[in-house]
């Protein structure tokens, strides 16, 4: 097992790193910051900063702009970026987009590549995946899809409802997720100024990192046009997987780099603060915590790297990512609510970065399955007839 870094992403982790804490940390208290997300405005002026530093999405094929990065790299890259909680949105790379453009370079038209995902790759427009509906639709389990499209012509009509949608206000398009007559799954394209589409409402939430938001949308006999479906009709499931595996280990790497954050400003802390004669560290309380934070960031990141590497071999990597989504969504968890404790007073207010990593962390082990609904299908797998 090598675990050393070529030359070449050696250099693209230190020109991220410095991009982001030259660049992108100084606009972390910058007014536009809301409780939605940051602006349109402040999104864009990162924007522009990444692609004048040649870090604009670089997950991306070299056709589309971007670095073409395998998913070791994403690893190093996203880990980076993540440092700041307007990281990943400086680099493109944040959720629903990140997770979009790897469906749709593995699955689009040519067409729809050009219309869609070019600008989408760009930095242009954004756009959101809609998948989740409110109780009894699709939620953890997607088999219980409500939303249906039925065939009129040269046109499907949708209906149906959807929530928790991510980036849903401004967004120019949407890849929306819906049952057909026979009961199987697709996926279509649509832009989200159609008649059809109604932005119901936002719904407040403990994150505020995504831009746009969390979204309530209403389709009303939406018409999509024959030539908007993404793939296949009828392969709705097996493109969610396309798209979910790998996005569950993105999120993993993001939220690593914000953990890490939380460590080193609860590690600073713990140095120069003085208790009872001595620092706050050299008591072992508190020296504990770091050590533990220690353990979980490493076991992180090699559950990042090992299924990384797997999906670079050409894996499927179902169990692995999910077995990496509740190992590191509880670990990094584990390590920012040791850093609150660490700073006491400054770690639930906002004198410390910290208490908005928290809140945007919790929401992690809720994102792309709760670790209860992973562990069960893993379970389920580990349960199965054996071959052989």
């Amino acid at each position: 097992m090598d675990f050393s870094l070529s030359p070449l992403l050696l250099d693209l982790q230190e020109r991220t790193r410095d991009f982001i804490a030259r660049v992108v940390m100084p606009y972390e208290r910058d007014e536009r910051n809301t409780a939605h997300g940051p602006s349109e405005g402040l999104r864009a002026e990162l924007i522009a900063k990444a692609r004048a530093a040649g870090l604009l999405t670089p997950h991306a094929s070299a056709d589309m702009g971007g670095l073409a990065l395998s998913h070791v790299a994403k690893a190093i890259v996203f880990e980076e970026a993540g440092y700041s909680p307007l990281g990943p949105v400086a680099m493109n790379i944040h959720a629903p987009d990140e997770g979009n453009i790897h469906l749709m370079e593995a699955v689009a038209t040519e067409a729809q590549k050009e219309r869609w995902l070019r600008p989408l790759a760009d930095g242009r427009i954004r756009s959101c995946f809609a998948m989740t509906e409110p109780a009894p639709g699709a939620g953890a389990d997607p088999s219980m899809l409500a939303t249906t499209a039925v065939r009129d012509g040269d046109h499907y009509v949708i209906n149906g409802s959807k929530w928790f949608i991510t980036g849903a206000l401004g967004a120019s398009f949407a890849i929306i997720m819906a049952k057909m007559e026979d009961g199987t799954a697709t996926m279509f394209l649509s832009d989200m100024d159609r008649p059809g589409i109604r932005l119901e409402r936002l719904m407040d939430s403990l994150d505020s990192c995504f831009t746009g938001g969390h979204g309530v949308l209403t389709f009303e006999n939406l018409r999509v046009p024959a030539g908007d479906v993404l793939g296949e009709i009828g392969k709705g499931f097996r493109y969610a997987q396309v798209r979910l595996a790998p996005a569950r280990l993105t999120h993993c790497m993001r939220w690593l780099g914000q953990a890490r954050r939380a460590h080193d400003a609860a590690l600073a802390y713990a140095r120069e603060r003085q208790a009872f004669g001595k620092a706050l560290g050299e008591h072992e309380g508190v020296g504990f915590m770091l050590a533990d934070n220690e353990i979980d960031l490493l076991n992180a990141r090699l559950h990042i790297w090992h299924t990384a590497w797997l999906l670079d071999q050409g894996g499927r990597g179902n169990i692995e990512s999910s077995m990496a989504k509740v190992a590191c969504s509880e670990a990094q968890w584990r390590v920012v609510d040791r850093c609150v404790q660490i700073l006491g007073g400054r770690g639930v207010t906002g004198e410390s970065i910290v208490m908005r990593i928290f809140k945007d962390m919790r929401a992690f082990r809720i994102y792309d399955g709760p670790s209860e609904v992973h562990r069960w299908s893993i379970a389920k797998k580990l349960m199965a007839p054996q071959r052989g």
